[in-house]
């Protein structure tokens, strides 16, 4: 693209690479005319300004010169001198060679000239500098004239040798070029074609290049700019119009040829920056980059229809070159394109403006203005060169890529002469800066996997690295132990024992370690053998029993007669009061005269309505400190007492809270207490917060008080986040049985920046995994797509295929992307795989987030996909299903190595284990770890049946009714499904004195209970924390029917089955589902029957794990078509009792959301 133009008919020189600004040199050609016949020389330097758009040159200085120039270059000369810009040498038609100063041009001094030569006879056609000593200079000129210059002794050059050794006979040298590599090289060229090469140490030439077709007119010749022993020849004959390449060390023949232009060559300039970029211009009016390696043309420049005798490239922007015409324009262009606004101009302005408008004919008349249309603007655009030049490509490079890779490369270094492509390598690889972050997650990471959560609470607790970040982790420990509200009671510094020793001291009493003072008791001995040794004393007296009911009157008539009031005054209106009856009266005297114990006991008598109006009397009259807290304790009233109390007394509140608060109430409370502190503002009431909402359980409100104090910015400190939230939820998940949904964009915002963390450190399945399940969030939708993508996986929902007999398969749209084949489905029958392609054999792929050190899949026992062992203390019937395994950050199923027990590979397949197994029912990525909340809050509702021991959780064992269904003898009728094939049921004879035992006191599937509390135990406020104790355990009757143990690959069933029921009638408002989830609930125990038996098919086996695998992830329109495919591909005899009551149960479950 042209970028600037100016009208000279000159020979140019570009000024040295260090120059700046960049200026270009112009002194007027010889042997060429103008259209005005001028005859005057000139030396002119313009500047370069590619901040203007126009096409004009900015001119810095002229000098007049005597002589026209046939050649002109600038040298680097003395440049190191500050302000120094080199030196301009023009070789001139009188064959005078003069040394010009730049910058007494450029500032218009009068000693421009520093120095000049005539050794020469004839015109000097040639002049080069030597790269490696810039104050040589060699000329040529005709009659075989070489010298060679040294700017610092100008008036004495040397010849290269002998004439006789240049040309026989003499003739002109047209060019003179310096070898680019070796500084004592010099090769000069005639016009015959003729090139010889001189070694100027030893004053001869070396080498003589000749074409044997004696058709080649030299007009350039160039060294290769890295290859010292390579140099193009370029005619200028038309018959032979090519650029020829010799290397010296083959110099019989040329090397290479490069053939495209039509006619003679005038000019070529070989790119200093780029070797593989090569100008020549012709007299077909054409200008060619070429690729010297490759004989290619890769670039054409546009030019105008006349020739371009001189072409050179710019030194210091290798984009750019200059042209030389014999139409007398200079013309810049830039061979990397751009968008090119051309003016058509009219040459009428042009024509106009040589004559005198006002009277150009002498008549005396002027002319009219002309009207000349405007002119017109095209755009148009250039394209660059075909390839990159070697200034813009690269030598290496590195870009990050997304999962923490880096990608590098470099360019080898290929030697010029080289053909063959080299092949080039892109190096991939992983960098990781997080290393303690990384650390610390995949610590996390195991202690899911594991289970073993107290050891990594311990872990923490030890390297806290202060007293607040301890508590907060010993609290979250307490969270997976038994009788979690007395270790909470512990941790705030309350604990029955130390308190006991307190009140014994104050009451000068010494405490046994059984609780019992043994001085009293000692006393009461000692009492009670003095007694008896009375009574033996009596009887030896041998007293008749006549005697004795002779004294019993006497004993009577000792006691001191009373009198009963009925005066006026206070006692008499309390006496008259009690005799009518009237206790509501005598209580209002007694608190009126301040007889409040009196008014306690009458108000007992009158009835709880009675009492309860005496107790806020009395509490409302005492003003005392510790009167709210009894008065909180008896009216169980923990709101005044959470939102009134001083916030330095937060432990106590806190305790009380776990003492006396009921279920329903606990969580509230605590959050009420847990807001207040946050509100407070300062650091250390924020973490006190974040205990209470431990306490309750309240992941949402945990994430928010801290966030507002922690900076959690760094990577480090977000980690600290999401370990204490990861291990809330698990113990939240283990308590309640099911999943904890949170909705919080304040957490989900933490997690999309943990898991953008964890893949920028190339952890990309653990980023997956804690990538919150929000489809609404585009940025979450983009770093999902990103992660399957990275790992190879696609985010595409798998098509059933149509079953065999032409059968259309239900359409399965729930089916996560990267499910896994199931243990069942290679020991399904052929009719079932066919009905069921992709809930059961779907196509297996390689696990990769398998735990570190899990067998390969082909060695992998096939186990059923369990739940988590159910804690010590814990009833296996819990009111919620567990939904996720320990394998797994929080939601999770783990992947091919459940927590259920691990099998060694030798072992050969026993019944219920397949051959050969499969990776599991899920993967670890089939699950979201965060699921979208319920409609209606983040909390599960909090029942009766709520597992003791965590947030909100009970101090004593409590076991519901509904999680122990009694025993049945018969199967009722259920609700619009088949009747039952009742012969083939299975029904247990009980005994006929067989008494069911108490649901309370009776163990629960096989789980030892508590034993009941002696009558004359000490009383205990309700709801108060039980300490540990030793107690008896209470056996069965003997005359129970022992039942079997369901196996425990199947146990997760009745989990799911059972918490299913509770989770709906819990749900349900109108008697009829109520009346229907009564009876799925007994018609269920016909299924759990045949599990213990062992009685069902693998296949029915199979899809009822898939069902449960349903339901626990809430998705009950999958679990209906599965169950459809199950009962289309199975013995109806075999399933009738129990498979209509799982439709019938998820069709419920599916109505109510639960």
């Amino acid at each position: 693209m042209r970028v600037k133009e100016i009208l000279r008919t000159a020979t140019q020189a570009w000024s040295p690479a260090t120059k700046h600004p960049v200026y270009l040199a112009l002194g007027t050609a010889a042997q060429q005319l103008d259209a005005s016949f001028n005859t005057s020389a000139v030396l002119e330097i313009f500047e370069m300004d590619f901040a203007d758009s126009s096409m004009d040159m900015k001119l810095r200085g002229t000098l007049p010169t005597s002589n026209r120039f046939h050649s002109l270059i600038w040298v680097a000369f003395d440049m190191e001198v500050k302000g120094s810009s080199g030196r301009l040498i023009g070789g001139s038609e009188s064959g005078s060679v003069t040394v010009f100063s730049p910058d007494a041009i450029l500032s218009a001094a009068e000693d421009a000239v520093i120095g000049q030569s005539n050794k020469h006879t004839g015109p000097v056609h040639a002049l080069d500098y030597n790269r490696f000593q810039s104050n040589l200079i060699a000329s040529g000129a005709s009659d075989s004239e070489i010298y060679i210059w040294d700017l610092n002794n100008f008036s004495n050059p040397m010849t290269p040798g002998t004439k006789s050794q240049l040309c026989e006979p003499a003739e002109d040298v047209s060019v003179v070029a310096w070898n680019s590599q070796v500084q004592h090289i010099l090769a000069s060229a005639n016009p015959s074609g003729k090139a010889i090469v001189w070694d100027l140490r030893k004053n001869e030439p070396i080498i003589k290049i000749s074409d044997h077709s004696n058709r080649m007119h030299c007009s350039g010749m160039l060294w290769h700019p890295d290859v010292a022993t390579q140099l193009l020849l370029a005619s200028e004959d038309d018959r032979l119009p090519v650029i020829q390449m010799w290397d010296l060390r083959f110099a019989t023949s040329p090397l290479k040829v490069l053939e495209s232009h039509t006619r003679g060559i005038l000019s070529i300039s070989w790119s200093q920056a780029d070797p593989e970029l090569l100008l020549s211009s012709g007299k077909d009016n054409r200008i060619l980059c070429w690729n010297p390696n490759t004989g290619e043309v890769i670039y054409e420049l546009p030019t105008a229809n006349q020739w371009c005798f001189d072409v050179q490239w710019c030194p210091r922007n290798p984009a750019l070159l200059s042209a030389a015409s014999f139409d007398g324009r200079i013309s810049v262009y830039s061979v990397m394109g751009g968008r090119l606004q051309q003016h058509q101009h009219s040459t009428v302005d042009q024509i106009s403006a040589s004559f005198d408008t006002s009277d150009p004919f002498g008549t005396g008349q002027t002319l009219p203005p002309l009207q000349v249309p405007q002119p017109s603007v095209e755009t148009t655009i250039i394209p660059p060169l075909k390839k990159p030049p070697k200034w813009v490509r690269r030598p290496v490079g590195a870009s990050f890529a997304f999962g923490g890779k880096l990608v590098t490369f470099e360019s080898p270094n290929v030697a010029p002469q080289q053909q063959q492509p080299i092949r080039r390598q892109v190096h991939v690889s992983q960098v990781t800066t997080e290393t303690e972050f990384l650390q610390r997650s995949d610590e996390l990471q195991a202690a899911l996997q594991s289970g073993s959560f107290s050891s990594y609470c311990h872990g923490k607790i030890s390297s806290a690295p202060s007293d607040a970040e301890q508590d907060i982790w010993r609290f979250l420990m307490v969270n997976f132990e038994d009788e979690a509200r007395v270790k909470f009671l512990r941790l705030l510094g309350f604990s029955k024992d130390e308190l006991q020793r307190k009140i014994s001291a104050c009451l000068g009493r010494k405490l046994h370690p059984n609780g019992l003072d043994v001085n009293d008791l000692a006393e009461k001995m000692q009492t009670l053998s003095d007694q008896r040794a009375d009574e033996s004393d009596g009887l030896s007296g041998r007293e008749s029993p006549a005697d004795f009911f002779s004294q019993l009157p006497k004993k009577e008539k000792d006691r001191a007669p009373f009198q009963i009031p009925v005066s006026s005054d206070t006692d008499g209106l309390i006496s008259q009061a009690l005799l009518v009856g009237n206790f509501e009266a005598a209580v209002d005297l007694c608190l009126n005269d301040g007889r409040f114990a009196e008014a306690i006991l009458l108000s007992i008598s009158g009835g709880e309505e009675l009492l309860k109006k005496t107790q806020q009397r009395y509490l409302h009259r005492q003003t005392n400190s510790v009167s709210m807290l009894i008065s909180s304790v008896v009216t169980h009233n923990w709101c005044d007492i959470v939102q009134s109390c001083e916030l330095d007394n937060w432990k106590e509140a806190l305790a009380a809270l776990l003492t006396y608060a009921n279920l329903e109430a606990f969580a509230p409370l605590c959050d009420t207490l847990g807001s207040r502190l946050q509100a407070d503002g300062t650091e250390k009431c924020c973490l006190q917060a974040c205990l209470c909402f431990i306490c309750s359980g309240n992941i949402k409100r945990l994430v928010e008080c801290w966030t507002s104090q922690r900076d959690c910015s760094s990577p480090l400190a977000l980690e600290d986040l999401v370990e204490k939230v990861m291990i809330l939820r698990k113990s939240i998940e283990r308590l309640r049985s099911g999943e904890v949904c949170v909705q919080s964009s304040a957490l989900t915002e933490k997690l999309i920046q943990y898991s953008s963390i964890l893949a920028s450190q190339g952890s990309l399945s653990s980023a997956l995994r804690y990538l919150p399940d929000s489809p609404d969030q585009a940025g979450v939708r983009m770093l999902r797509e990103r992660l399957s993508h990275a790992k190879g996986e696609i985010l595409q929902r798998p098509q059933p295929s149509a079953p065999a007999g032409g059968a259309k398969a239900p359409a399965n749209t729930h089916t996560p992307a990267a499910h896994t084949q199931g243990p069942y489905g290679s020991a399904a029958p052929p009719q079932m795989q066919q009905m069921m392609p992709r809930l059961f054999t779907p196509q297996p792929r390689p696990d990769s987030a398998a735990p570190a050190g899990a067998p390969p899949s082909s060695l992998r026992p096939c186990v059923y996909p369990q739940h988590p062992a159910t804690a010590p203390g814990f009833a296996p019937s819990q009111p919620f299903a567990q939904s996720g395994s320990f394998g797994a950050p929080v939601g999770f199923m783990s992947g091919p190595s459940m927590s259920g027990p691990s099998v060694p590979p030798s072992s050969p397949p026993g019944p219920m284990m397949l051959a050969p197994p499969g990776p599991g029912f899920l993967s670890p990525t089939s699950l979201p770890l965060f699921p979208a909340a319920p409609p209606g809050g983040a909390y599960l509702p909090l029942r009766a049946g709520y597992p003791q021991g965590g947030p909100g959780a009970p101090g004593v064992k409590i076991f519901s009714g509904a999680g122990v269904p009694p025993p049945v003898s018969s199967v009722q009728d259920g609700w619009n499904d088949p009747p039952a094939v009742r012969a083939g049921q299975r029904k247990k004879k009980l005994p006929e004195n067989y008494t069911p035992p108490a649901p309370i006191t009776a163990p629960v599937m096989g789980f030892p209970v508590e034993a009941p509390v002696p009558q004359d135990r000490i009383q205990v406020p309700p709801g108060a924390p039980q300490e540990p104790s030793v107690q008896s355990l209470q056996q069965l009757p003997a005359e129970h029917v022992e039942q079997k143990e369901i196996p425990a690959e199947h146990m997760i069933l009745k989990t799911t089955f059972s918490s299913l029921v509770q989770r709906c009638q819990l749900a349900a408002a109108d008697p009829q589902t109520k009346r229907k989830l009564d009876d799925a609930s007994k018609r269920l125990e016909s299924l759990y029957d045949k599990l213990r038996d062992q009685a069902l098919s693998p296949s029915i086996l199979g899809g009822l794990h898939e069902i449960s695998r349903c339901v626990s992830v809430r998705n009950y329109q999958q679990g209906l078509e599965v169950h459809t495919q199950v009962v289309s591909s199975s013995n109806f005899s075999e399933i009738s009792a129990f498979m209509p009551v799982l439709k019938v149960l998820m069709t419920i479950g599916n109505k109510l959301a639960v």
